[in-house]
């Protein structure tokens, strides 16, 4: 576990956002699809439900499906059942978590680059951009089926790192979910960890916040003026 990093200021080469919970609010998009496919089945999508499936990738979220819903050997069906929910549910608003649009438009002022990393697949993450008016924010975006090994595994956070011509230790990472912050950890980032929902474990991450609009993570950022 990474020891709590100084207070000082980090002033990273580069930021990478994750997406779900973390840059959109999102999380309840998925939240009101899984409850639906619980529903379905006439079962309760309860609190650790949740905890265990946040940010995890399909892989990882078809096991525990399965063992939800008491379906073994049933996760590619489930999961296709929920993706389609899920865009669904992407028909309506996306809304931006609170001070994500603001922190991205400060960072860019100061010529800090940002990019996405996102566990989720490119046409769920496209689609929610989109819709929440955000399709151009990200130069880079990358996405589960852009690397082999999706979050825990550091992949996707180097990718991000070698796409922006950056070394990852220059780098800062914003997660939301323990699968995240262990990914970002791995490839060697600063990782600031955003309480999405409650009772998440983010003990890992090397500072903690209670959103994107904490000021603390902004003094962290070196954008405490702005």
């Amino acid at each position: 576990m990474p020891q709590a990093a100084s207070a000082a200021v980090l002033r990273p080469a580069a930021v990478v956002f994750d997406n779900d919970g973390t840059f959109l609010e999102t999380e309840s998009v998925w939240s009101r699809a899984e409850e639906e496919l619980f529903r379905r089945r006439g079962l309760p999508f309860l609190p650790e439900h949740k905890l265990e499936l946040i940010g995890t990738s399909f892989v990882h979220a078809s096991e525990s499906l399965e063992r939800f819903l008491g379906e073994p050997g049933g996760g590619p069906a489930i999961m296709e059942e929920l993706v389609d929910l899920v865009h669904r549910e992407l028909d309506g608003e996306v809304p931006v978590m609170p001070g994500a649009e603001r922190l991205v438009e400060a960072l860019r002022a100061r010529g800090i680059p940002v990019a996405m990393a996102t566990n989720a697949a490119r046409g769920f993450a496209e689609k929610a951009l989109h819709r929440a008016g955000h399709a151009e924010t990200f130069p880079v975006l990358l996405t589960a089926e852009d690397v082999t090994d999706p979050k825990p595994a550091p992949d996707i956070y180097l990718a991000a790192a070698a796409a922006l011509g950056v070394d990852p230790a220059d780098c800062v990472a914003v997660e939301d979910s323990p699968t995240g912050v262990r990914s970002a950890v791995a490839a060697g980032m600063t990782v600031l960890g955003v309480t999405s929902f409650p009772g998440i474990d983010l003990s890992h991450a090397h500072h903690r916040h209670p959103s994107l609009e904490d000021p603390a993570l902004w003094a962290l950022l070196g954008l405490g003026d702005d």
